[in-house]
């Protein structure tokens, strides 16, 4: 996810040709389980407990505070944002796959244990 992620960037930065769907949505996708990823891993390591989760509601909240601040607040106050409902849609959507895939990564460890 994140090379793709950092693929992408680098391609836009670099002003080269993306399709449409994936230079304005990959990424905003991407979001969200690359950065709960990257907090699970810190305080999985910081707690030493490789069992610790974000919990849904934490996620659900973090999806929409990004959708706020991305897609409300910074389009009203910096033109280089634009408000988009897809993207709120991706934040959440991004952020449902990564609980869910945790969830489900946690039970097969749990299960092959056993």
């Amino acid at each position: 996810m994140f090379l793709t992620a950092m693929t992408i960037y680098l391609m836009q930065r670099l002003s080269l040709p993306l399709n449409s769907f994936i230079n304005n949505y990959v990424n905003d996708f991407l979001c969200l389980p690359l950065l709960l990823g990257a907090m699970t891993f810190v305080i999985q390591r910081l707690k030493n407990d490789n069992s610790f989760q974000f919990s849904i509601g934490f996620v659900v909240f973090l999806a929409g505070y990004y959708s706020f601040y991305f897609e409300y607040y910074l389009p009203g106050v910096n033109s280089r944002y634009t408000a988009d409902w897809i993207d709120v849609i991706l934040y959440f959507s991004g952020g449902f796959v990564f609980f869910f895939s945790e969830k489900q990564k946690t039970k097969d460890f749990r299960h092959r244990n056993l």
